[in-house]
């Protein structure tokens, strides 16, 4: 796929590590040397080096001493990474003890290495559900400045060209808040923008989504909208942003004119926020469904250095592919 391929590429020229720690995964050990013979990372594996080398003789694995091997009960950094979570964990009743317990979870270190500046990113969850994934995410790698929401964003890439940018379209959030207030709101726009820039590689339009558009309708969900759209612009003074827009307003250029004739977004985004998850989600659904697009993510963004979650059906490309995503993102941080 062309718009993979393309991320592939800029992921080779970035040169960042990323963290892959259910090494004893199949899945997740054969996406780790696809990776390093694409060279699309410098790939860090956790777990014991015997265990994970003897697997990868068996099943055929060529690429896997291009990797690094962390052994989580074993490693030269072990005391430092123990006291850099008391440190940061301290005032939350986090001891010694415990720390040393949970450093040796591949799920803590991952993270801790990413806060340590030792990795540049994370892939995981093929063998651990959601919570368990971004758990010590938040609790050691953290939002990223003047960001308090992590939310989800999805690539769609439609047949048609006519519509985002070249047939490519960032729908967020659409995987994890399910009422997020106009802060929240402000938030998932400006952080949709840079992921945008960071993998899709375009200049970001970003349209307020509503059932509105430009005071059409009155309503307290419409209100919500409008000051999502100030306070965005409060973050991000340099963000192309209007709303409140309707889809067809956002997106259809003839459409925009009439209904948003004053609004340089309408009728051109390439970015749609939605006003909450429902919406969010049951349109990327049926865009996915009904246009026949392909349906990329979901990203995962406001960390201050990227960790993505997998679905524990995810195939071996799965993994690849949210591993290149990754890497872009990192590289794409401070954009």
């Amino acid at each position: 796929m062309e718009f993979i391929e393309s991320i592939k590429k800029k992921a080779r020229k970035a040169h960042k590590k990323i963290v892959l720690p259910e090494a004893y995964e199949e899945r997740t050990l054969r996406a780790g040397d696809h990776m390093a013979a694409e060279k699309l990372a410098e790939v860090i594996l956790i777990g014991d080096p015997e265990q994970i080398r003897t697997h990868a003789e068996a099943i055929g694995l060529q690429h896997i001493d291009e990797c690094l091997i962390v052994d989580p009960k074993d490693h030269p950094k072990k005391q430092e990474y123990i006291d850099l979570m008391v440190k940061l964990r301290a005032h939350k009743g986090l001891t010694a003890e415990e720390a040393a317990r949970l450093i040796e979870d591949p799920l803590y270190l991952g993270p801790v290495m990413i806060k340590a500046g030792d990795a540049d990113g994370e892939v995981a969850g093929a063998n651990n559900p959601t919570g368990n994934v971004l758990r010590p995410a938040f609790q050691f790698v953290r939002t990223m400045p003047g960001i308090s929401v992590v939310s989800g964003a999805f690539f769609m890439i439609l047949p048609d060209k006519e519509y985002g940018e070249d047939g490519i379209l960032v729908f967020a959030d659409c995987a994890v808040n399910p009422a997020p207030d106009a802060t929240q709101l402000a938030e998932i726009a400006v952080t949709s923008a840079r992921t945008a820039r960071a993998i899709g590689g375009f200049t970001p339009r970003v349209a307020m989504l509503s059932f509105s558009t430009k005071g059409s309708a009155q309503h307290e969900e419409v209100d919500k909208v409008l000051q999502a759209l100030l306070k965005a612009r409060e973050i991000d003074p340099s963000l192309d942003i209007d709303g409140e827009l309707q889809a067809d307003a956002a997106i259809v250029p003839a459409v925009g004119r009439k209904k948003a004739p004053e609004s340089t977004i309408a009728g051109n985004a390439n970015v749609l926020v939605f006003p909450d998850l429902n919406s969010g989600n049951i349109s990327y659904k049926l865009v996915q469904r009904l246009a026949h697009a392909e349906a990329i993510g979901p990203v995962l963004q406001g960390m201050a250095a990227p960790i993505n979650d997998l679905s524990r059906g995810c195939s071996v490309e799965d993994i690849v592919n949210l591993g290149a995503i990754t890497v872009n993102q990192a590289a794409g941080m401070n954009i």
